[in-house]
């Protein structure tokens, strides 16, 4: 399991917030595109039980935040 992930759901809602906050300052990108699209990709993996799913979508949203672009 990568470093990067906690498995916490205190964790995972902080990403989300990130992901949020990090939407609300896009200036070249749809800015409410970008805010459904993280919501709806939570919206929809918010039942996943596999740690292995539920990493691979956390280092997901961390490497977007972390390089700035959708991995």
């Amino acid at each position: 399991m990568s470093g990067m992930y906690s498995g916490t759901g205190k964790n995972i809602l902080a990403l989300y917030k990130d992901l949020l906050k990090y939407g609300k300052s896009l200036t070249l990108t749809d800015k409410d595109y970008f805010l459904k699209r993280v919501k709806f990709e939570f919206r929809n993996n918010q039942f996943l039980t596999s740690k292995k799913d539920i990493e691979f979508h956390y280092n997901r949203g961390k490497e977007l935040l972390k390089l700035k672009r959708i991995v």
